[in-house]
């Protein structure tokens, strides 16, 4: 009797993470279908081929990973010099993460295209950019921007994308060039999970930035 329940419960225990296994599944599944398909035909590969515009969002990451460069961060400043360079944009606006002293990527995306050549007067720094919501949401609400192109890796925009969408910020993407896969074959799986919590985020939980503060618009020269 008592080796029957036992067997009975272990059924339901299993059957049980079985079927909450492959919901998830399902729910990675769809959420990403639906990221992925609404964002199509908004990236771009070639500098050439992006549509101009007044800002480009640059989106944060470490500039170091385990002591050494930070290929996707270098790959970032890449694209983002190229786009200037190339008329595309008249502001670079610079999103990432300044959560302590000691560590501040927007200073550093600003160092490394100071270095690239791109004058210091035409970049704008974002100190609240800790997460990519972050970043767009306070790009329309702080900086006042209406339209951009966001710069970022080929498997992050279309999170970046579907965000900016869903809060009413007009966006294209101009990826970045691609790394290997092996590079961080990790971050392409994370990234997977990483769009359906931000479905959850806007569908859900309606998700805010971590910090509002005041406006901040974003001034052009003046012709």
């Amino acid at each position: 009797m008592y080796n029957r329940r036992v067997k009975r419960s272990w059924k339901r225990i299993v059957g049980g993470a079985i079927g909450l296994l492959g919901a998830t599944l399902i729910f990675a599944w769809g959420t990403n279908r639906a990221v992925l398909s609404d964002t199509h035909g908004l990236i771009y590969k070639s500098v050439e081929s992006v549509p101009s515009e007044s800002v480009g969002l640059v989106l944060g990451t470490s500039p170091k990973f385990r002591g050494q460069r930070n290929l996707f961060f270098e790959r970032r400043m890449d694209a983002a010099a190229s786009l200037y360079r190339a008329g595309k944009v008249k502001k670079l606006l610079l999103s990432g993460d300044n959560g302590t002293r000691y560590y501040n990527e927007p200073t550093a995306m600003r160092k490394a295209l100071i270095g690239r050549g791109i004058p210091e007067g035409d970049l704008v720094l974002d100190y609240a950019g800790f997460r990519t919501l972050d970043s767009v949401v306070r790009a329309r609400t702080v900086f006042g921007v209406d339209r951009c192109t966001i710069v970022t890796d080929d498997f992050h925009l279309p999170r970046a994308l579907y965000i900016a969408q869903q809060r009413g910020l007009e966006a294209v993407g101009f990826q970045t060039e691609p790394l290997p896969r092996s590079v961080s074959p990790r971050t392409y799986v994370r990234e997977v999970g990483a769009r359906s919590l931000v479905w959850i985020d806007l569908h859900v939980l309606n998700r805010k930035p971590k910090f509002s503060g005041p406006p901040e618009p974003i001034r052009f020269a003046s012709r």
